[in-house]
C-alpha cells in the first residue's frame, strides 16, 4: 500500500521551492508516488558527467568492476541483519502464482484501483538497500586475493523505502561504491585514505563539502544503542552539502564493517570490509543547488572537470 499524505515526511520550504523548480525546469519527473522521480535529459546528461568524472577518480585504483541487478536472494538480506538494524528501509519483491480464475480476480481488482496484495506471494527477492550488498557474497564466491581487492559497484539502482518529498531523498536512486576487503590494518588505512580524496574531488567541483561522524537510522530503542556505539567507535563518516535545505545533507559516505560481512559469507579469518558510496543523484542535485539550473552557466573549472 503506498503511503498516505499523513506518513510522508514533508520538505521544508526551501526544499520544496528547489524541487518545484527542477520540475519547472524539466530536470526532475515527479509520479502520483513521493519519493519516485524520473529524471529529464538535462539531469541524466549531468548524472552521466559525474560519473565519467568518478572514473577518472578511480584511474589509478585498481578495482575490479562488478555490477549486479537491483535485486537480490532474500536469504543474504536476512543472513547480514540488515531486517533486524533498517525493517522501515527494506522492500520486498511478490509476484503472482495462482491460476487464471485467480488471475482474473487481480485483474478486477487493479482495473479498480482495490487491494490485491493478497493474490501474490514472497518470490524469494529484495531489492537491494545498498550497492555493496550483493558484492560480499560475490566475493565469497570468487574468493579475496592474498593481498586484498577493491570492488566498483558501478552507478548501481538501490532501494530505500523513505518515501519523501525532499528531492534528494529518493526511493530509488544510483549509488556508486566502492568496497574494500582485506586485512584490518590495510582497510582501515583505505577509508581514511579515501574519505580525505572524496572530500577533496567534491570541493573541486565547487561543492561546499566537509565531513563529519555519523551513524546509521537504526531502527527503535536497540537501534539507539547500535547508533551510539557506531559513533562511538567512529565506523561511519558523511561528507555534507547543501541541498536545498537548510541543514546540509549527506552526499557521501564511508563504513567500515570490522569482519561483520566477512564473517557472515566466510571471506577469511583476517578480513576486515570497508565502503565508499556515492549518492550520485544527491550529488547531482547539490551541485544544482550551488551552481545554478543551467550547466552552461557553471563556472569554467567545474565545467571543465565534468567534461
Amino acid at each position: 500500500m503506498a503511503a498516505s499524505a499523513l506518513d510522508v515526511p514533508q520538505a521544508t520550504g526551501s526544499q520544496g521551492e528547489f524541487r518545484e523548480k527542477l520540475v519547472a525546469e524539466g530536470l526532475l519527473l515527479p509520479s502520483s508516488v513521493p519519493g519516485v522521480t524520473g529524471q529529464g535529459p538535462a539531469f541524466v546528461a549531468l548524472r552521466h558527467r559525474l560519473d565519467r568524472a568518478i572514473d577518472r577518480l578511480l584511474a589509478n585504483e585498481g578495482a575490479v568492476a562488478m555490477e549486479f541487478p537491483p535485486i537480490e536472494p532474500r536469504h543474504d538480506m536476512e543472513s547480514v541483519g540488515y531486517l533486524t538494524s533498517f525493517p522501515q528501509l527494506a522492500g520486498s519483491v511478490f509476484a503472482f502464482h495462482g491460476e487464471e480464475a485467480e488471475a482474473l480476480q487481480l485483474g478486477e481488482k487493479a482495473h479498480a484501483h482495490q487491494d490485491w496484495s493478497g493474490h501474490l506471494q514472497a518470490a524469494g527477492l529484495v531489492m537491494v538497500p545498498a550497492a555493496c550488498h550483493p558484492v560480499y557474497p560475490a566475493l565469497a564466491h570468487v574468493g579475496v586475493p592474498a593481498g586484498g581487492v577493491t570492488v566498483d559497484t558501478g552507478p548501481a539502482w538501490v532501494f530505500r523505502h523513505e518515501p519523501s518529498d525532499d528531492p534528494s531523498r529518493l526511493v530509488a536512486f544510483h549509488m556508486r561504491e566502492l568496497v574494500r576487503a582485506g586485512s584490518p590494518d590495510t582497510v582501515g588505512a583505505w577509508r581514511d585514505d579515501w574519505r580525505d580524496r572524496a572530500l577533496e574531488f567534491l570541493q573541486s567541483l565547487g561543492l561546499p563539502a566537509a565531513f563529519d561522524e555519523a551513524n546509521d537510522p537504526f531502527f527503535g530503542r536497540s537501534g539507539k544503542v547500535l547508533a551510539r556505539s557506531q559513533r562511538a567507535q567512529k565506523l561511519k563518516f558523511e561528507i555534507l552539502v547543501p541541498v536545498g535545505g537548510d541543514n546540509p545533507t549527506a552526499v557521501a559516505s564511508f563504513n567500515a564493517h570490522s569482519d561483520h560481512f566477512a564473517s557472515v559469507f566466510s571471506l577469511g579469518a583476517d578480513v576486515h570490509t570497508a565502503c565508499l558510496g556515492f549518492g550520485i543523484e544527491r550529488c547531482v542535485l547539490a551541485l544544482l543547488f550551488t551552481h545554478g539550473l543551467s550547466f552552461d552557466d557553471w563556472p569554467a573549472d567545474v565545467r571543465a572537470a565534468l567534461s
